[in-house]
């Protein structure tokens, strides 16, 4: 079981994650935090980074915060 901390800046130009420590990653996404739009793009573009199913990840806390926990 990986757990993350993620920092997420939501309505970014460009999506990209950057590594700021062990566990610790700063997510940059071109959704706006509306109706959970950006949480869906965040798990899709972690999935894709980590190489897992969309449906393995979840966030654990922090859900409508920029500052998450998330776990596969």
């Amino acid at each position: 079981m990986n757990r993350y901390t993620i920092t997420v800046k939501p309505g970014s130009s460009q999506e990209k994650i950057i590594e700021t420590a062990l566990n610790e990653l700063t997510v940059y996404l071109r959704a706006k935090p509306h109706d959970g739009e950006a949480n869906d793009a965040l798990i899709k573009i972690l999935a894709k980074h980590f190489k897992v199913p969309k449906t393995t990840i979840s966030i654990i806390r922090g859900a409508k915060s920029h500052s998450k926990i998330i776990e596969f």
